[in-house]
């Protein structure tokens, strides 16, 4: 017999506030059990059955069509597709508080119906209840390890694939539509994932990411984010590093939990750093490395978080002649030779710009170089980004590439960028690229270190300010400019 918290029962609301509270009220139990049981079992103690607790779920079931009010009528989410019984699972109401008090008033504003929330029949992996700084696994005998597979529910795979984001999810007769891209399971897998690449608790994440794959604009965001914290004047309030150390803004006191944090003896794989704002909508900032394989991870994740925009900053491979290195290109479509995507979004399926971060990016490169017109013209190119998966792709024979990359009007090439793009796409977060000419490799200019020293100096810290200066003005336009119909299918989730 299985070993199971308390049974709470399913409770309708016409509250967001209330639905809320219950959705962490059956969480807060269900992880309560959980933990109790596995310090039980680690102390040695037996226990009386399997041990499982339940996520919560929310449901909705409405017999008509959206009545939008004027406040919601612009925005592409917050209302389901129409008749019909539509439900999801739901995990860290501390994380999500704010995401799902939206998401529910949303929804019952567009419907004006109850919200049924209670406990789910998917059972909360053990390592998903275990708290920030649990070890508890690593103080087991082996063979109370492998006992632990037997008493615990693990990490399921089935349940927190990417069916429902792709498009291929047929849910069977009789069960309730989605009501979110994730499941409650998906979203924990990738909070940990999180922790383990970029160093740093989803916690910290910001409304807005910007990715790179050069250290050289880390060294400069860690710089300016020091400068922040030392202005009192600052919007920002904090800013992470790696380890979760956090250093406050000047005339703030540090917090109980600042002291948890630590430098780690070497840097993560993707580490992330934060300028945080007291509404969530400072910037994050993450160093992806090279490759379309890394931009693929880190984009899987971060998505879970919801933002409400990211955009790629890095360096590319000029190939036009008129170009000169240090030329800035906004990419408004993309060649897709990454492949790391090919199974999830066909390539048939095109990524297109959006038109609102098109504009955002545009005006902080005029705002930041103080140019205009043919003067901006002449350092700022639009046009076609290639991503793909070789980095020695010029070295292939008989200029394959070449060809493709010339008859698909491509002005620049990277490893990153396509990918980073079409994962937002596909997980309906508002995406852009700016990027930043480092070599003509066609043309015969590479990287030679002076040169290459002396570009980093001369625009590096343009480029980042830049990028910076792209978000704030994303950020002043409000999350519901940004969320483009462009990203949302025919019937689409209700959650943003």
């Amino acid at each position: 017999m299985p070993y199971l918290p308390e049974f709470i029962a399913p409770t309708r609301h016409t509250d967001p506030m209330d639905a809320l509270a219950q959705v962490r009220l059956i969480y807060e139990s269900s992880v309560a059990h959980l933990r109790d049981a596995m310090q039980r079992f680690v102390a040695g103690d037996a226990l009386p059955g399997h041990v499982r607790a339940y996520y919560p779920f929310v449901r909705i079931q409405t017999d008509t069509v959206a009545r939008r009010t004027n406040e919601s009528a612009h925005l592409s989410y917050g209302f389901v597709a129409g008749p019909g019984s539509f439900e999801t699972t739901l995990t860290r109401p501390d994380l999500y508080e704010q995401y799902f008090l939206d998401q529910f008033t949303l929804l019952l504003q567009s419907h004006q119906n109850e919200l049924e929330v209670g406990v789910s029949t998917q059972p909360i992996p053990v390592h998903f209840s275990f708290a920030e700084h649990d070890h508890i696994e690593g103080t087991l005998t082996a063979e109370r390890r492998q006992l632990m597979r037997d008493m615990f529910d693990l990490p399921d795979l089935s349940a927190m694939d990417d069916g429902i984001a792709n498009g291929t999810y047929e849910p069977r007769p009789g069960e309730p539509l989605p009501l979110s891209l994730f499941t409650a399971a998906r979203v924990d897998y990738s909070l940990h994932r999180l922790r383990h690449y970029t160093g740093t608790v989803p916690e910290h994440f910001q409304n807005f990411v910007l990715f790179t794959n050069y250290q050289f604009y880390i060294d400069e965001f860690v710089r300016l984010g020091h400068e922040c914290m030392q202005d009192p004047n600052s919007e920002y309030i904090a800013f992470v590093e790696p380890g979760n150390v956090i250093t406050r803004r000047a005339g703030l006191a540090a917090e109980a939990s600042d002291a948890l944090g630590a430098a780690p003896p070497r840097l993560p794989q993707m580490p992330a750093y934060h300028l945080i704002r007291a509404d969530h909508s400072g910037i994050s900032m993450v160093n992806i490395g090279v490759g379309p394989a890394n931009a693929k991870t880190i984009t899987d994740h971060v998505a879970v978080l919801r933002p409400h925009a990211w955009v790629m900053l890095g360096h590319c491979a000029g190939l036009r002649n008129s170009q000169q290195m240090g030329d800035y290109v906004l990419a408004h479509g993309y060649v897709r030779e990454d492949h790391v995507l090919d199974e999830d979004l066909p390539l048939w399926v095109p990524v297109p710009a959006l038109a609102e971060i098109q504009l955002a990016l545009e005006a902080a490169v005029s705002q930041i170089t103080e140019m205009k017109g043919a003067e901006l013209k002449r350092i700022m190119r639009t046009g076609t980004v290639a991503s793909t998966d070789n980095r020695n792709w010029e070295l292939l024979p008989d200029n394959r590439p070449q060809r493709r990359f010339s008859q698909s009007r491509a002005i620049a090439l990277d490893m990153e960028s396509a990918t980073i793009a079409a994962n937002g796409f596909r997980f309906r977060v508002p995406y852009g690229t700016l990027l930043c000419v480092s070599d003509k490799p066609l043309h015969g200019e590479i990287k030679l270190p002076g040169m290459a020293n002396h570009f980093y100096r001369e625009r590096v810290d343009q480029h980042l300010r830049i990028g910076i200066r792209a978000m704030e003005l994303l950020r002043d336009q409000g999350e519901g400019q940004l969320h483009s119909r462009k990203l949302r299918s025919f019937a689409e989730v209700a959650f943003q």
